[in-house]
């Protein structure tokens, strides 16, 4: 962090353990009119009015929508129909964790996983970080996400007790939080996200006769203490990621869905300008996210989106620059998935939802490019299987001035592809499978908060299903050793050296020193690519690791990995291969095999220029290697395989991985030095193939 950001943060520190005064959030701007409490009770009849009737103001969930939404996708419907009971009473679950039954009235301070109640202190005060429970757990369950839910069963089914079980949740966490109190403050970005689902369901609701002016003006005052929370208290510096875009998309949505608030139009123009700036930032020119996280990558559009679709539901234009981060962002990731491939998983996700208008558990790549596809499009041309929430958008966007649909049907058809900027290359060398190098930075700003210790990891797919993988998130606070583990190197499909992490870990979500990464060599044509990254260079005796991956297209499938590390002395390099769930390894003569249990399905053969040890781990408890986690705070065992070398510089590493029935189908490949060069001879595609790999810092030879 440099000095800027450093004062910065000290004089942060120093309002949030400084003694109680008047609470900031309640400040008044310069030459704003009165709050919103400060008005008569025939003022509040008169906003109430107004809120009815959406005079002023965007429209997303609707009477009349539902109506046809429940016409055309009855099993979507029955899906949310089901999830509102659920809710309705009481019962919550959160990512890995099990369902709970809360209270009545809902506790908002107690965690009963932990057992832990989070104190009624000032929010500034609560240290998240150390306290004895997983503070994501009870932020989870005070956006209020669930809200929307209620409103929508209550438009679908006319069922007046869900909108009483809304209001009544509404009333009890607004008795509970009192602005600026609890754990539910701790932060402008929860703040932020909450009110987004908070208004988007007292729109839904708002033809209830249960919606008073006395409830609409405690809605609009807590609304009006988190918009100046989200610009006041906005993310900054190395801080400036998903956060900042989420206080901003809070801001904007609050001032659109609520124009009645002091300033409202002057605070939306400014929450506008910063995130055209920040949508700009964090989706890159070729549609990779900054963060080097897919999972942020989704959610952060998502924010961006539901801005955007507001602004067009409300008649206003839409600033190009959103539109166009959506599209890039929404290409970007459509190449990623094509039609079939899995969900790719890399850096770190928290599931979260920018909006929950459909009752799905996670956001899947899937959904999300379904939601900008129907941004302007006619709810009839959307395909069956989409989601509520590419529903709802459809019905508010369609007939508005803009484009019809953020996403070129074309996007989903890519083949093999790179994206420079955040470093990436998507190789598709046969029909089905896929094969991906990371070449990209270890994550976003200074502190990298959610980027993996992953650099030049390769997953590969076949078929729809993933056979080499990332293995997930794990954890955020819930373990403490799942999260470090789980950012770390050893557990990638890349290389481990000396058992050392590529990059330096200083915190949960801060990094002391990174590696970076260099792209020598992308050859999509031919399915090459060579690169490599400096992170172990801060070792005694300097180790660089360059990775030359081949996937061509006649090789039948599968794909050659040679790793070449370039140092004077002695080291050790760990390969790792961490593989789906639900498959089996075992180590044979020459590598590893791999099975689906039934029958054999594919091979590692690997040689070196020193002796190679494999291994095969599994679920061990204790190191917690071989485990995949596919929910945050969740993990399957899973077989990590590894194969390990010890000798002197340089050291070179191949593996081929290729299909095979049996143990002998493995034909290792033979690896030598030749001066400056790692030649590795290898077959594949019914013939025998050479490829050259600098071991100096210059372009490859071109393999034969």
């Amino acid at each position: 962090m440099g000095p800027a950001e450093v004062a910065w943060r000290m004089r942060r520190l120093a309002v949030e353990t400084a003694a109680p005064r008047l609470d900031p959030l309640r400040e008044r701007l310069p030459g704003a009119r009165a709050l919103p409490d400060d008005a008569d009770a025939a003022s509040w009849e008169r906003a109430l009015a107004a809120f009815r009737t959406a005079t002023d103001r965007p429209v997303l969930l609707d009477r009349g929508a539902a109506g046809t939404i429940a016409a055309t996708a009855p099993a979507a419907t029955a899906d949310l129909l089901a999830a509102a009971e659920r809710v309705a009473a009481h019962r919550f679950a959160f990512f890995a964790h099990p369902e709970v039954t809360l209270a009545d009235p809902v506790d908002w301070h107690h965690d009963p996983l932990a057992g832990h109640d989070w104190p009624r202190v000032p929010a500034r005060r609560l240290d998240h970080r150390t306290a004895p429970a997983d503070v994501k757990w009870i932020w989870e369950l005070n956006r209020l996400q669930h809200l929307p839910w209620l409103a929508e069963a209550w438009l679908l089914t006319g069922r007046d007790e869900l909108a009483a079980e809304a209001f009544a949740q509404l009333d009890s966490w607004l008795d509970a939080n009192p602005v600026g109190v609890g754990i539910a403050w701790r932060g402008a970005f929860e703040a932020g996200v909450r009110m987004i689902s908070v208004l988007v369901a007292l729109q839904g609701l708002r033809t209830s006769p249960l919606l008073t002016a006395e409830r609409l003006r405690r809605v609009v005052v807590v609304a009006d203490a988190s918009a100046r929370a989200c610009w006041r208290e906005r993310s900054l510096h190395s801080s400036a990621n998903n956060h900042l875009v989420g206080e901003l998309a809070g801001l904007a949505a609050t001032c659109l869905l609520l124009p009645e608030l002091p300033d409202a139009e002057r605070r939306l123009g400014r929450a506008l300008d910063a995130l055209v700036r920040e949508a700009g930032r964090q989706v890159l020119p070729d549609g990779a996210g900054a963060e080097q996280a897919v999972g942020y990558q989704v959610f952060t559009a998502e924010l961006v989106l539901v801005v955007a679709v507001l602004l067009r539901a409300s008649g206003r234009p839409v600033p190009a620059p959103l539109t166009d981060a959506l599209t890039r962002s929404g290409t970007y990731l459509a190449g990623l998935v094509g039609r079939g491939d899995p969900e790719p998983r890399y850096g770190d996700d928290d599931e979260g939802f920018a909006l929950r208008l459909g009752p799905e558990p996670v956001r899947t790549i899937a959904d999300h490019l379904d939601v900008l596809a129907a941004y302007g499009a006619a709810p009839a041309d959307l395909p069956p299987g989409a989601g509520l929430t590419a529903r709802w958008v459809a019905a508010a966007t369609t007939g508005t001035p803009g484009p019809t649909g953020l996403l070129p049907d074309a996007a989903r058809d890519a083949g093999s592809f790179h994206a420079p900027h955040g470093g990436l290359v998507v190789l598709r060398p046969a029909a089905g499978e896929r094969v991906t190098v990371d070449t990209g930075p270890l994550g976003y700003l200074a502190i990298a908060a959610h980027g993996h210790a992953d650099a030049l990891a390769v997953t590969w797919s076949v078929g729809g299903r993933d056979r080499v993988v990332d293995p997930g998130t794990g954890s955020y606070y819930g373990h403490p050793a799942w999260r470090r583990v789980h950012r770390g190197t050893a557990v990638h499909a890349t290389v481990t050296v000396d058992g050392e992490d590529q990059s330096v870990m200083a915190g949960a979500f801060l990094w002391s020193r990174r590696a970076e990464v260099t792209e020598v060599d992308v050859d999509l044509d031919r399915g090459v690519v060579t690169a490599e990254h400096d992170g172990y260079t801060r070792l005694e005796d300097p180790v660089v690791h360059r990775r030359h991956v081949e996937a061509p297209p006649d090789a039948g499938g599968g794909f050659l990995v040679v790793d070449v590390l370039r140092a004077a002395g002695e080291h050790t390099a760990g390969v790792a291969w961490p593989l789906a769930p639900g498959l089996q390894a075992q180590v044979v003569a020459g590598g590893h095999l791999v099975t689906d249990g039934a029958e054999a399905l594919f091979a590692l053969a690997a040689a070196a220029t020193a002796p190679l040890r494999h291994t095969v781990v599994v679920g061990d408890p204790a190191t917690h290697r071989g485990w995949v986690s596919r929910r945050l705070e969740g993990r399957e065992p899973a077989p990590l395989l590894g194969t390990t070398a010890t000798g002197t510089g340089p050291l070179v590493v191949a593996t081929h991985l290729h299909p095979a029935t049996g143990a002998g189908d493995l034909r290792p490949p033979v690896v030598e030095v030749d001066g400056d060069v790692a030649r590795v001879v290898w077959w594949a595609g019914g013939r025998r193939r050479v490829t050259d790999v600098a071991i100096t810092p210059r372009p490859p030879g071109i393999a034969r």
